[in-house]
């Protein structure tokens, strides 16, 4: 009779104890959910603009129509530096550009493309002779690599032609959004996005367009700022215009604002930078 006892109260106490545990795991649960909704709604509460963000950006956007007038004055036939007579010339120069200045590379290009004047070509060539032909544009191995894989790419999944949009052209090797958006802006005419090199972000910080950017060399944030200011159909032109101002009287070093004609709406004149 004892034994019976002792066993019965055991099996009570373990269905005490499941029973606890099961109350447990509901508020544990009720907590975590709560917490979930809390951190839920903090996020959206972040995400929506406040009055003075709202303000802010309609500033910054009455800003860069201001520029913008300036720029078609000063720079209406802003159009790419790099050298092309085609989608496929304008892909390879634009790979080959990174690291380098558009100098060195429409010195290099007229002899790849006399050599290799196609995608079928281009993606046949002996690599070694694509090396000794873009070596001037410096990281020369991997750019000769790049350009003759894209190639290949372009023969092998698109019927040697350049693709027309953003995740098809970055599938190509050597190629990412700033070169994406060069092609199908200059080319194509299709504005997907604003090209950001070192003068575009340089100068947008300094017309104080963007706000997100951890610094100029950010191009990921800075472009999200600029295609939240400018109108989609000038994003290409104004990349374009905004590089010839960098490359005229607004370099790196001592921009020369006084006579610069974007001075009076530049928060950045006159100051040392």
């Amino acid at each position: 009779m004892a034994t019976k006892k002792k066993t019965a109260k055991k099996k009570a106490s373990k269905k005490t104890a499941a029973k606890k545990k099961t109350v447990r795991k509901k508020s544990t649960r009720k907590k975590s959910t709560k917490k979930a909704r809390k951190k839920t709604s903090r996020k959206k509460a972040a995400r929506r603009p406040t009055p003075r963000a709202l303000a802010a950006l309609e500033t910054r956007r009455e800003r860069a129509r201001l520029v913008l007038r300036f720029l078609h004055e000063l720079y209406g036939d802003a159009d790419c530096a790099l050298e092309h007579r085609n989608a496929f010339e304008l892909l390879i120069a634009t790979i080959l550009s990174a690291q380098s200045t558009d100098v060195n590379v429409n010195k290099a290009t007229p002899a790849l493309f006399r050599r290799f004047p196609t995608a079928a070509k281009l993606a046949a060539a002996p690599i070694e002779e694509v090396e000794e032909l873009v070596h001037s544009t410096g990281f020369f191995r991997q750019k000769a690599k790049n350009i003759v894989g894209c190639a290949q790419r372009l023969i092998d999944e698109f019927g040697g032609e350049v693709p027309r949009s953003i995740p098809e052209l970055t599938s190509l090797p050597g190629v990412a959004r700033k070169t994406a958006n060069v092609v199908l802006g200059t080319w194509f005419g299709q504005n997907e996005g604003v090209v950001v090199d070192t003068h575009v972000g340089r100068i947008a910080e300094r017309l104080d367009l963007v706000w997100n950017h951890k610094d100029t060399k950010d191009a990921v944030k800075i472009e999200q700022d600029l295609m939240q200011v400018l109108p989609q159909e000038e994003w290409t032109f104004f990349s374009h215009a905004i590089i010839w101002h960098g490359r005229g009287p607004c370099p790196a070093r001592k921009p020369a604002c006084d006579r610069c004609e974007i001075a009076p709406h530049c928060p950045s004149a006159g100051i040392a930078v």
